[in-house]
C-alpha cells in the first residue's frame, strides 16, 4: 500500500490512491482557478541521484525564482532536512527566505551585490558571488572594515559573456587572492551549451576553467549546472550546482529523462459546449470546428502562466490536456483566464462543469508542454502564476 501523502497546506488536503496519485475528487479551493502539485519526495529523489552521479563532488541545489515557481519555503526546507549543504539563489531577497527556513546551509547569491548591500549580507549570512573587479573592491572593503569573514565566491566568465570577470583578469588576481585569501571561498564558472554535450564551446570552457583553477590551488570550485553533470567527471570540479533537473526538466534532451516528474497542474472545467462545424473557438478566429465539436471550457489561462504560445490553430496544433483519463487538444487561443479543449473524442456526458482536467503530470510533461510553446522548460516553471492552490506532497 502506498504511503499517505501530505498536505503542508492544510487548507487543500491531498488524498492518495494505490498508485501514488492524486484523486480527481480532492477538495478544491473554489476561488483559485487551478491546483498545482508538488512532490516534495520526488524533488529530493532527484537531488539524490544527481548527488550519487557526481560522487564525490558536492551536489548543492539551485532553488532562485521561488524555487522554480515550486514555491522556495518548502523546497529549501525538504532538500536542507535531506542534507543539502548549499544553495544558490539570485538575489538577497530569496537568501532570506533560505536563511529563515535553514540556519545551517551555505547560501550564495548568484546575482552578486548592488552598492550600499553588503550589511544585508553579513545580516543573513550569505556569500555574493563577486562577478567583477569593481564588486570585489567593494567586497574586499566592507570585509576590511567590519571584519566580516563571511564568504563570498569568485565568478569567472568563460563564455557566457554575462557576469563574471574575464580569464585574463581571473589570472591576474590568483597571486593576490591566494596570498590574502579575500574571503573566496569558491571559484566558479558557468556553462553556455551543456545540454548538447557535443558542443564544442564545452570541451573550451572545461579547459579554460581548469587552466585558472590551477592558480587558485586551495579553493574548492563549481563548473557544472543540471546538464553539466552528464557531461561527466572532468566538469564535476568540487561541486555541482543542479537546478531546473531538481523539478524534473529533462538535463539531456533528445534521451530519456532520468529525473522524476515533480508537478502536476489541473483546474476547473467551467463550461462544456457544442461548436457548430464551421464556427470559430477564440480569440482572432484561428480555429475552426471542421465538424460538430464538444468544448471544454477551462479556468486557467496566461495570466497562471499557461503559455499562449501552446495555443491551437488551424494551421499548427496547440498543447493537449487530460481529461477524464484521455489527452485531448487544445482549440484556439489560450485567454487570459481561460482555454479551450476539444473533448468531441470523449463519450457524451463524460465531462462535466466542476471536473478537474490535467495541463500537467508525469505524462505531459514540463518538457512537452515546452515543446508545444516553442520555449524551454525552464520558462514554464518559473512562470507558473500565484492564483494556483499550491500542495506539496511528500513521504
Amino acid at each position: 500500500m502506498a504511503k499517505a501523502e501530505t498536505a503542508l497546506h492544510a487548507d487543500l488536503p491531498v488524498d492518495a490512491t494505490s498508485q501514488g496519485r492524486r484523486t480527481e475528487t480532492a477538495r478544491f479551493d473554489p476561488p483559485a482557478g487551478g491546483i498545482l502539485t508538488i512532490d516534495l519526495a520526488a524533488l529530493v529523489s532527484n537531488w539524490q541521484d544527481l548527488a550519487r552521479r557526481s560522487m564525490p563532488s558536492e551536489c548543492a541545489a539551485v532553488i532562485k525564482a521561488d524555487g522554480y515557481g515550486c514555491g522556495i519555503d518548502p523546497v529549501a526546507r525538504a532538500l536542507a532536512t535531506a542534507g543539502c549543504r548549499t544553495f544558490f539563489v539570485a538575489d538577497l531577497a530569496e537568501a532570506r527566505h533560505v536563511r529563515a527556513i535553514a540556519s545551517e546551509p551555505v547560501i550564495y547569491v548568484l546575482n552578486g551585490f548592488l552598492p550600499g548591500t553588503a550589511d544585508a549580507f553579513a545580516a543573513v549570512r550569505a556569500r555574493p558571488v563577486i562577478g567583477s573587479l569593481v564588486e570585489l573592491a567593494e567586497w574586499d572593503a566592507f570585509c576590511a572594515g567590519n571584519g566580516w569573514r563571511g564568504g563570498a565566491a569568485l565568478h569567472v566568465d568563460t563564455g557566457m559573456n554575462r557576469l563574471g570577470v574575464s580569464v585574463e583578469e581571473a589570472v591576474a588576481l590568483a597571486p593576490r587572492i591566494r596570498a590574502a585569501n579575500h574571503g573566496i571561498n569558491l571559484l566558479m564558472s558557468h556553462l553556455v551549451c551543456a545540454e548538447q554535450s557535443d558542443h564544442p564551446l564545452n570541451e573550451r570552457q572545461m579547459n579554460l576553467f581548469r587552466e585558472v583553477r590551477l592558480l587558485y590551488r586551495g579553493i574548492p570550485s563549481s563548473l557544472a549546472n543540471s546538464s553539466g553533470i552528464f557531461l561527466g567527471s572532468a566538469a564535476h570540479c568540487d561541486m555541482v550546482r543542479p537546478g531546473a533537473a531538481l523539478f524534473g526538466i529533462n538535463p539531456t534532451p533528445g534521451q530519456r529523462n532520468a529525473m522524476r516528474s515533480v508537478i502536476e497542474l489541473q483546474a476547473r472545467v467551467l463550461q462544456v459546449r457544442t461548436v457548430p462545424k464551421g464556427e470559430t473557438v477564440g480569440y482572432n478566429a484561428t480555429w475552426t470546428a471542421k465538424h460538430l465539436t464538444r468544448i471544454a471550457i477551462v479556468g486557467v489561462g496566461y495570466a497562471d502562466g499557461y503559455p499562449r504560445a501552446a495555443s491551437a490553430t488551424d494551421a499548427a496544433p496547440g498543447a493537449s490536456a487530460i481529461v477524464s483519463g484521455t489527452r485531448c487538444p487544445l482549440a484556439g487561443r489560450v485567454s487570459m483566464d481561460l482555454l479551450a479543449i476539444d473533448i468531441t473524442a470523449l463519450p457524451d456526458h463524460s465531462v462535466r462543469r466542476g471536473d478537474l482536467v490535467t495541463l500537467i503530470d508525469g505524462d505531459i510533461g514540463v518538457d512537452t508542454l515546452a515543446a508545444a510553446a516553442s520555449t524551454i522548460g525552464y520558462e514554464i516553471l518559473t512562470r507558473l502564476g500565484s492564483r494556483y492552490r499550491r500542495a506539496y506532497r511528500q513521504g
